[in-house]
């Protein structure tokens, strides 16, 4: 170093490269085990989701989807294993945990009421009261409504159109956008493109790619792989409720998911960590 402190001119310090870190998955279950009575549901079950990627998570009716769906949106108590949240483990003990948290479902049947408009169905259960009178702040609702759907590239003709007039890839955007209007991290999609038509369903797929380049975790579960394929980072196959293969799907074909999820040849091709 120099008199005057500084560095002598072309020797700066030695400074050591920055350690790599690992990624970290927002939303991780480890080991969970599910049992109904005498049926085995889930079976030591991991699953992962991280930040900014879509997840579809695959498998045949009775695989366990739904069970491991149900687990994390808190409607399921594991018999066994862990959920961990952003590196800390968390206690799940029903559907307002996981929602705190900052994990919403669309689950399939949307949950929307058909006879309210746009802005009703964005707010229910937690509208905004105008003081000191209570009454709604229509105009204040409205405006952050339309704020959310353009934030997702959402197309209605109006926020005060009622539910019933939307076209079902609508319905199925303001179901999601009512997941991440309060501060969602996580979204898990149940059979989003089910009944839709092709141009819905390219609408809603576009979606799924916007939440995932906004940052948030996306576990998309369908029986659809030619979408699946379309939009997912990775696949994870459930068979017979156990985890049986995880699949990178810029390298994998979708016959290889296809035998994984049947058992066929199961085997003869190598899952991608």
């Amino acid at each position: 170093m120099s008199e005057t402190g500084g560095w002598p001119a072309g020797h700066p310090p030695s400074v050591p490269a920055p350690v790599p870190t690992e990624r970290q998955p927002i939303l991780e279950l480890r080991s969970i085990s599910k049992h109904f009575g005498a049926v085995q549901a889930l079976s030591s079950v991991d699953f992962e989701v991280y930040p900014a990627e879509v997840v579809a998570l695959v498998g045949d009716n009775g695989a366990g989807k739904s069970t491991l769906v149900k687990t994390m949106a808190g409607i399921n108590i594991p018999d066994s294993g862990e959920i961990w949240f952003e590196g800390k483990h968390v206690a799940i003990h029903g559907p307002r945990e996981p929602a705190a948290l900052g994990i919403s479902t669309v689950y399939q049947d949307l949950a929307l009421c058909d006879n309210l408009d746009v802005v009703a169905n964005l707010y229910l259960g937690r509208e905004e009261i105008q003081p000191p009178v209570p009454l709604l702040s229509e105009e204040r609702m409205e405006h952050r409504a339309r704020e959310v759907l353009t934030s997702l590239d959402v197309k209605i003709p109006s926020v005060r159109n009622p539910v019933a007039a939307l076209s079902g890839g609508q319905r199925q955007s303001v179901a999601v956008a009512r997941s991440v209007m309060w501060k969602a991290k996580v979204v898990m999609l149940d059979e989003p493109t089910a009944a839709l038509g092709v141009q819905q369903t390219k609408q809603v797929l576009e979606l799924v790619l916007r939440l995932r380049n906004q940052g948030l975790g996306v576990i998309l579960i369908s029986h659809n792989l030619a979408n699946v394929f379309e939009v997912a980072d990775r696949i994870v196959v459930l068979r017979l409720g156990r985890r049986v293969g995880t699949f990178d799907r810029s390298k994998m074909s979708e016959e290889a998911v296809v035998a994984a999820i049947t058992g066929a040849e199961f085997g003869k091709f190598q899952p991608q960590a």
